[in-house]
């Protein structure tokens, strides 16, 4: 008889309270795109043996080519997952999202107005949106990233979750009129749900922000900190963008809080944030605690 998720965590907490182990917030995790909770594996027991009694949960929704659907189809699910998890765990969780995953697991506890995540870490995410065409051809082989605005900002292209984050830096009246994603939790376009999207934010204790220059595949890499192109093709840093100078989802008030970290880790393949140990044990262990 298979038990109930709820009762095999309270079982599992007794049990570790009983041994004194439980030190650890619960670690809820999802990956990125074109796979499934099966390619974090190593990164769950890297947790669990450098942090015994941490309770992981390797969310498994939307593997393979399901991580292709509709980035709010997606995100309705994982908000419902992570707060199922939430209740749970009163004292809080943590979330890390990875790649795809990290931008989906944003826009969830962004629409969690009263969720519990404590700390959420995004680990080489596209959090300023993805415009480049090593990223391009591992989903989508024959298209480039000049033209891709024709398929992506289009009904049909907004079926798919890259389409919902594509940010073309020389297409950005295509961009702000098609993408039903980005602009939203960006709080680019005003929406019913820009107050709540930023609250969500300011909720946090702690914004970890994971990338670096040889990541190779988010483009820019600096995307994983809300730095993006201008339409000269320059990257911006972060703080000069009206996201951050306008606080539109709140990142100047985690950051003016101390509440906001940015880390650069270079020499780092983006296959590589979570399945090499030396990577695991100083850019993301830290922050589990």
């Amino acid at each position: 008889m298979r038990l109930p998720l709820q009762v095999l965590v309270v079982i599992l907490a007794s049990c570790l309270s009983i041994s004194g182990s439980l030190a650890y917030k619960p670690v809820v995790i999802l990956h990125g795109i074109l796979s499934g909770a099966e390619s974090m594996s190593f990164l769950v027991r890297e947790i669990e043996e450098i942090h015994p009694g941490t309770i992981v949960y390797n969310c498994d929704k939307f593997s393979g080519w399901y991580s292709l659907e509709n980035a709010w189809r997606q995100v309705d699910q994982v908000r419902d997952y992570l707060n199922e998890v939430g209740k749970l765990h009163p004292e809080g969780i943590i979330v890390l999202g990875y790649s795809q995953g990290g931008l989906l697991a944003r826009a969830a506890i962004q629409s969690l107005s009263d969720h519990n995540v404590k700390t959420f870490i995004s680990l080489s995410s596209p959090q300023a949106g993805q415009y480049g065409t090593s990223f391009l051809h591992l989903i989508f082989p024959d298209l480039a990233a000049k033209t891709a605005f024709e398929l992506f900002y289009s009904r049909v292209g907004q079926h798919t979750s890259v389409g919902g984050y594509w940010n073309d830096p020389q297409r950005q009246e295509l961009y702000m009129k098609y993408s039903e994603f980005l602009p939203l939790i960006n709080n680019e376009k005003q929406t019913s749900n820009s107050t709540s999207f930023k609250m969500g934010m300011v909720r946090l204790n702690r914004l970890v922000m994971i990338g670096g220059p040889n990541d190779d595949v988010i483009t820019p890499w600096q995307s994983s900190h809300f730095s993006y192109y201008d339409e000269n093709m320059d990257v911006i840093p972060f703080i000069k963008r009206k996201i951050f100078t306008s606080d539109s989802i709140g990142i100047k008030t985690l950051q003016e809080a101390g509440k906001l970290i940015i880390v650069v880790k270079p020499h780092v393949h983006h296959l590589a944030w979570h399945t090499r140990r030396d990577v695991i044990h100083e850019v993301i262990m830290p922050y589990l605690d």
